[in-house]
């Protein structure tokens, strides 16, 4: 009898991880996949190898369950069909066997099949064709439960997309906004997710927004090929289309180099010293949080000039991207000196929301250092702006703001001293400059002086 489980090489104990599974029988050979699932390393710690559940899990997530067993499933028939055909034993073979298998699924006609099946479809499709990224793909899984909950609350889990129309449209909104107050009615719906899961407050515009953009190409999708003659969303004003997809942003909010310097120079209390060197790495950094969680001394690299600096793919473009260029950005002398005496273990950036999570902690070292400039943000309720301390508004999406402004000013300031006009593709050029270019520009933003170091990552010249 075959034996099939899922393959976890991986040192990361955060992330995620696309799924591959090996097949053996007995000991003659053994066989492997690679599946396009990509599943949470928290989810799949609650599976045992062999896709099932480990003992005492109550809480799990349902969709990874239903795609890991389907995949194994497949494997299993493939594996059959291979010996009656008396097919080679190689993963090649068993890769082509599995793919005729999916191909007839993947050509049935859509049309009496349930809104969420084809919904379910459309998001694995655009992952697996790179039509969007993995942050999209992980954001979109999440609408499909949302979907769920609300299709079963309304009885109407088995609705086709074509019965869909502009008021379940804008009850879904409604809805998204206002999921809380279905919380306590449906108990038994609500009782599977986790707390962190579970809306507790009105959702933002901007959340709402999204959801209604996700559904919006959802319908343009199938208008295209041809599935159904109009969106209705269509059937719906133009303006009020426009409103209930439009997203309203505050004010940038970033630091000042008075207020970056202000915190550099700050002597936290212990609990806020590893939050501190985070925080101000990142903002050396400039990356997002996801790329953030995942350097390690690997992303490290030394150019021929002896310039240390840190290079990745982004992983919320990487799948979107027309090649494989990785963002590489010259470490200053403060953000070097962190490296190399935390080597990227920071057990804060672990869990970046939480009560005493990254973000969480943010807030209270600016507090404490008294970055509490006013800054505005828009009160959905009031129907206008309020005025909060800048701390308040602080989260790890500031290290990334502040990046881009210091770069974008110290640019500005050395190419515009009426060399060119501001705004004329000379300022703008950033990305394209050498990254000896580019290590200048941050020095001159971050006030660091020159340095070089050898391929051991050892300082050879200073202060150059």
């Amino acid at each position: 009898m075959e034996r099939i489980i899922i393959l976890q090489r991986t040192t990361k104990s955060v992330g995620v991880l696309k799924l591959r599974f090996r097949l053996r029988e007995g000991r003659s050979f053994e066989l492997f996949h690679k599946s396009g699932i990509v599943a949470s390393l928290d989810d799949l710690k609650k599976f045992n190898a062999d896709g099932t559940l480990r003992p005492k899990v109550s809480v799990y997530n349902k969709e990874l369950e239903k795609d890991i067993a389907k995949e194994i499933s497949l494997m299993r028939q493939a594996f059959a069909n291979m010996k009656k055909k008396g097919t080679a034993m190689i993963s090649s073979n068993l890769e082509a066997e599995i793919d005729s298998l999916r191909a007839p699924e993947e050509q049935v006609t859509y049309e009496n099949r349930s809104f969420i099946d084809r919904f379910r479809s459309y998001v694995e499709a655009g992952y697996r064709d790179g039509l969007f990224g993995l942050s999209r793909y992980k954001h979109d899984k999440g609408t499909i439960l949302k979907l769920e909950r609300f299709l079963k609350i309304k009885r109407k889990s088995s609705i086709t997309y074509a019965e869909w129309d502009e008021a379940l449209l804008m009850e879904f909104r409604e809805f998204v906004r206002d999921e809380y107050l279905y919380v306590e009615k449906y108990k038994s719906i609500y009782s599977k997710l986790n707390d962190r899961e579970t809306p507790k407050e009105r959702r933002k515009a901007n959340t709402v927004a999204n959801e209604m953009q996700v559904l919006k190409s959802f319908f343009t999708e199938l208008e295209d090929t041809e599935e159904i003659s109009r969106s209705p969303f269509r059937k719906i004003s133009r303006e009020r289309r426009r409103m209930m997809t439009k997203k309203k942003y505050d004010d940038p909010v970033f630091l000042r180099k008075e207020e970056f310097e202000a915190i550099r120079n700050f002597t936290p209390k212990k609990t806020l010293n590893e939050t501190k060197e985070a925080f101000l790495l990142h903002c050396a950094l400039g990356c997002r949080i996801g790329d953030f969680q995942k350097l390690t001394m690997d992303n490290v690299g030394v150019s021929e000039e002896g310039i240390p600096y840190v290079h990745y793919l982004p992983q919320k473009t990487k799948g979107t991207q027309k090649d494989n260029s990785e963002i590489v950005t010259p470490l200053v002398r403060y953000a070097f000196d962190i490296i190399m005496r935390t080597k990227f273990e920071m057990p804060i950036l672990k869990y970046p929301s939480g009560k005493s999570g990254y973000n969480k902690k943010i807030k209270q070292l600016l507090m404490d250092a008294g970055i509490d400039r006013k800054v505005t943000e828009y009160d959905e309720e009031a129907g206008e702006n309020r005025y909060i301390p800048l701390y308040e508004a602080s989260s790890s999406k500031l290290a990334r703001k502040t990046h881009v402004d210091m770069m974008s000013k110290v640019q500005v300031n050395m190419y515009a001293a009426g060399l060119h006009r501001k705004g004329s593709d000379a300022v703008n050029r950033y990305t394209m400059l050498e990254i000896k270019d580019r290590f200048d520009l941050l020095n001159a933003a971050f006030e660091q002086s020159d340095y070089r170091v050898d391929g051991k990552l050892q300082v050879i010249l200073r202060d150059l």
